[in-house]
């Protein structure tokens, strides 16, 4: 079953340098022959698959826009799980029937039958960066409300501190009976993060307080039950050494997973829901600006038809301008200056990885400009594509 975080790469996001594709394969596409994507003009005829690399990346080698990746990778349904790709594989670019088409041969032969790995996803690259994903989804500074409801929590701290600190010891509950050794990050909960459009509570902001490692589990004494001194033990708290902080550890604070299971990855498909139209709401770490390789959350999740691997563009409004010249007479200014509205930009381009009923996380793949809190999102294919040509370029 796929999980909601989507998943990402290896560590890193290099592509390597591939042979430009030759002038017979443009000419089938410039001689008038049916094109289904658009192709860059620097896609490689062959590729060999490195570490580092990213899906995203290798996408945007081959297309103008990544997202038609599905429409040109040739899947091969003798191969046990055709559409991972491995380091070592070899990536090749062709055209069929004048459409275009990547095929892939994997590392040493060509496999004409299923593969058994110990894990599906064994050092395949992932569609982006996974120590990226592995860090947000392990210590989570955006909060779905479900996940605060729900999450165990910091209860106490020994010896009556107020504030936890490295090297001192906290009780948590509802872990029931973690594992000795087991690690948890301690998330504070921030401010809110509510809907722009009805003014809906969507979630919070998480902040890092410390990794913690369970020391034992014991029961919790619970006054005014029947047993000896009027007390008795009926419910699990884990016994906790803090090993790292981030900020002062609070009474309330919750305890998430320091290891997590990401789970399959996932196709980076275009929206199906076409008029998809939201805000940026939050930037994760605080800021209200953010650029590549950083999270965002928007307002719009499940219920709006998104799903984990569809891009999306980001976009800054367009500014209303007047019109200081006569359409007449272009050499006389006149005083009834008309208003134009400018363009809508695509600034940035964002892979959704999470998804809940009203919101969603995403992750910057591309920058052209900064994007802020209340940037509008919509498919990436409205509005003007930005030209680039600023220091946030990818």
């Amino acid at each position: 079953m796929r999980a909601l975080v989507l998943a990402a790469a290896v560590a890193g996001a290099g592509v390597g340098t591939g042979l430009a594709v030759p002038g017979s394969a443009l000419a089938q596409a410039e001689s008038g022959r049916s094109m289904s994507v658009p192709v860059a003009e620097t896609a490689p005829e062959r590729y060999v698959v490195k570490r580092g690399d990213t899906l995203w990346d290798i996408s945007a080698m081959y297309l103008q826009d990544p997202w038609y990746w599905p429409e040109i990778w040739y899947v091969n349904p003798n191969i046990a799980n055709p559409h991972l790709i491995y380091p070592g594989d070899v990536l090749y670019f062709s055209y069929v029937d004048g459409k275009p088409r990547v095929s892939l041969e994997r590392a040493g032969t060509v496999r004409l039958s299923p593969e058994v790995r110990s894990s599906p996803l064994d050092g395949a690259i992932r569609a982006i960066p996974y120590d990226l994903l592995m860090d947000f989804v392990g210590r989570p500074r955006l909060l779905d409300k479900d996940q605060i409801k729900d999450a165990p929590y910091v209860v106490g701290m020994r010896d009556r501190h107020i504030v936890g600190t490295d090297y001192n010891e906290i009780y948590g509950r509802g872990l029931e009976k973690p594992a000795t050794g087991t690690r948890y990050n301690i998330i504070n909960v921030g401010k809110e993060l509510r809907d722009p459009d009805d003014g809906d509570l969507l979630g919070y902001m998480g902040h890092f307080a410390g990794l913690g490692e369970v020391v034992q589990s014991t029961g919790a004494v619970i006054p005014g039950k029947d047993s000896i001194f009027g007390m008795k033990r009926d419910e699990e708290l884990a016994h906790i050494k803090v090993l790292e902080v981030g900020r002062e550890i609070m009474q309330g604070d919750k305890l998430f997973p320091a290891t997590v299971d990401i789970g399959d990855d996932f196709v980076i498909t275009l929206p199906k829901n076409e008029g998809v139209l939201g805000q940026v709401v939050a930037v994760v770490d605080g800021v209200s600006v953010g650029g590549r390789y950083q999270v965002v959350a928007v307002n719009r999740g499940k219920q709006h038809g998104l799903e984990p691997g569809n891009a999306l563009g980001v976009f800054y409004r367009g500014e209303e301008i007047r019109d200081r010249y006569d359409r007449v007479d272009w050499m006389r200014w006149t005083a009834n200056y008309d208003k134009v509205r400018l363009p809508d930009e695509r600034s940035a381009t964002v892979l959704v990885f999470q998804v809940y009923e009203r919101m969603s996380y995403a992750l910057v793949v591309e920058s052209s400009q900064a994007l802020h809190i209340g940037d509008f999102i919509a498919h990436p294919q409205y509005g003007h594509r930005d030209a680039g040509n600023t220091v946030y370029m990818r």
